[in-house]
């Protein structure tokens, strides 16, 4: 069960138990109150429970829904008078049940919104934004324990060295993040992309064995129109490998040999250069 359909379970329990908890503390009222005893504070209960479920909104409702009860409570018991409604009293239940649930909403609001950024801190790269290497190493897992055929693509970028020593680290920085913008853009829906290494990202796909290098080249195709230049490796599940370790290997091996023969290219290229 992933966190998000575990906190919503978490809260669907709060606000069915504040609902059941609103009808108690009700029925109690109506069987056992005699004046002095003091069940109605009991309304606090649900008051809070339905505050953390729904936030201030519904902490708020809730104590204009405790206030309502309350007060036809005391008109449907015939030990308490009923003239005790329409006193001060009664807006001043209003008021208190209502603050509280304004203030615990507020509380749970503040405490959910500080969660999913503790979240989004443990789940993504903080230089990029998109995924890390913890989280993705849990995504590829999955898929290899699902035992569909999917694609691992290896992104080496090629001139963050350059421009580290030319420019800086600033500048370097603003390269990865744009390069991790336009591979967010370029992959398909339903595919993760996470930053695995200081200039290394990698990608999660659907596809066959005969369909992974044209997918890199297409890749590369798209970088390139943005002055943005990487070289990949790749490995496919079950031709390269079932566990994540085969399939990093088997696509760190490509990506390896893919680099050394573009500067080997390079070098030649620049030697025939030299020479005309």
């Amino acid at each position: 069960m992933s966190l998000v359909s575990a906190a919503t379970l978490h809260r669907r329990l709060l606000f069915a138990i504040a609902i059941v908890s609103y009808g108690l503390v009700f029925t109690c009222f109506v069987l056992f109150e005699v004046p002095g005893l003091g069940i109605g504070h009991f309304f606090y209960i649900p008051v809070a429970l339905l505050a953390l479920a729904c936030g201030t909104q519904g902490g708020f409702l809730g104590g204009s829904l405790a206030a309502a009860l309350y007060a036809l409570a005391i008109v449907v018991t015939p030990r308490l008078p009923t003239r005790d409604v329409l006193t001060a009293a009664t807006a001043i239940r209003f008021v208190t049940f209502s603050s509280c649930g304004i203030l615990v909403g507020w509380f749970a609001n503040q405490h959910r919104r500080h969660v999913e950024q503790l979240r989004n801190l443990a789940e993504r790269d903080f230089l990029t934004g998109i995924l890390n290497t913890r989280v993705f190493d849990e995504a590829l897992a999955r898929r290899c324990a699902a035992g569909g055929r999917f694609l691992l693509l290896l992104g080496d970028m090629d001139n963050l060295k350059t421009v580290n020593d030319t420019h800086g680290h600033s500048a370097g920085n603003i390269e990865l993040r744009r390069l991790a913008d336009a591979l967010g853009r370029a992959i398909r829906p339903g595919d993760e992309l996470a930053r695995v290494g200081g200039e290394e990202f990698a990608i999660l796909t659907g596809g066959r064995i005969d369909e992974a290098a044209s997918l890199c080249a297409r890749l590369r195709v798209k970088l390139a129109a943005q002055d943005l230049h990487m070289t990949f490796g790749w490995a496919a599940q079950p031709e390269d490998g079932v566990g994540p370790l085969e399939l990093f290997r088997k696509a760190d091996d490509r990506l390896y040999a893919a680099k050394l023969i573009s500067r080997n290219l390079r070098a030649v290229q620049q030697l025939a250069g030299a020479r005309q």
